[in-house]
């Protein structure tokens, strides 16, 4: 079994139709970790749905109960760009369900990986950009809530901005925002994270990587959470048909191991979240979110050096 849990739902499918993001990925993915026994069975574990309370802890009222009731405007649903339906909903409240447990086993286990989330351009007020709500922010409010957690970080690599993200925690010394991404993409106006790392289109692995690692070594020095959020995007990737970075797999990888062994060589427990994806192969996408799971396994198990999560974090 892996070191750590797999947190996983059939109805993480958003039900898009035809549609540039492949909703179905996260099906995909367990498939793929299943075929070739990367994973067995008992190493994933269903999440409840985050409760309306939970998702209130970020958004307006008003807004969860247009999402629920079926109320969005016109406005509202081209702003989302996805269509609306039920399901689509339950999905959203599932992934941030999905994003809490993953936060929790991570302060238990080193690393909590959700085969889903990363929504991380949903505001208060509003969703857009595919996200309906924001389940890196719930996840964090709800540790909090619980006295889990005081303070976290979020470090977020997909190729576009958590504008979202940014907004929520705008002026909230107890949550560190990190977000890299290309500049001269979505979204057009970028509220400013704790650190925004701005890439010029078609960056490449080795001034990505250096750039990432200042930045990201910095703010952990500096900040010390007691957990990242680690929203790892598989659209840095040359052939992503919405990115226009040029990161190679075996940078990606570097990427993921990065950010996970820094963390965890501190002490620091990793939830994982995937968010966005569109390579011209949809195997590629899949291919990406596979290899951060290979990668978290392998630093974890390396880090513990047999040792025991509690124990070596204790140690630290």
């Amino acid at each position: 079994m892996l070191p750590f849990r797999l947190v996983y739902h059939e109805r993480y499918d958003l039900h898009l139709g035809d549609h540039v993001f492949p909703a179905k990925k996260y099906r995909w993915l367990k498939d793929r970790m299943l075929r070739f026994r990367f994973a067995v069975p008992e190493d994933f574990v269903e999440p409840e749905p985050a409760t309306d309370d939970d998702v209130r802890l970020v958004h307006e009222a008003e807004y969860v109960a247009k999402l629920r009731s079926g109320t969005l405007s016109y406005q509202d649903i081209l702003r989302l760009e996805i269509p609306y339906s039920r399901q689509m909903v339950e999905a959203f409240w599932l992934a941030a369900g999905g994003t809490v447990l993953a936060a929790q086993l991570a302060m238990k286990d080193g690393v909590g990986f959700n085969i889903g989330g990363g929504f991380h351009h949903a505001f208060p007020g509003h969703g857009e950009g595919f996200c309906a709500i924001n389940d890196i922010a719930i996840a964090v409010r709800c540790l909090q809530a619980d006295g889990r957690i005081k303070r976290a970080m979020v470090v977020d690599v997909d190729v576009h901005h958590g504008n979202g993200t940014a907004s929520v925690f705008a002026n909230d010394a107890s949550v560190f925002t990190l977000s890299i991404h290309q500049f001269n993409n979505y979204p057009s106006e970028k509220p400013l994270s704790s650190l925004d790392i701005h890439l010029a289109d078609g960056t490449g692995d080795a001034e990505y990587l250096h750039r990432l690692g200042n930045g990201y070594r910095a703010a952990l020095a500096m900040f010390r959470p007691e957990l990242v959020l680690y929203v790892a995007g598989a659209d840095p990737y040359a052939e992503d048909q919405l990115g226009g970075l040029s990161l190679s797999l075996d940078g990606l990888m570097e990427r993921d191991r990065l950010v996970i062994r820094t963390a965890l060589t501190q002490g620091i427990p990793v939830g994982i979240v995937l968010a966005g994806g569109y390579a011209q192969s949809v195997e590629d996408t899949i291919t990406i979110h596979a290899n951060t799971a290979a990668v978290a396994k392998d630093v974890l198990e390396k880090v513990r050096g047999g040792g025991g999560w509690h124990a070596w974090r204790n140690a630290t």
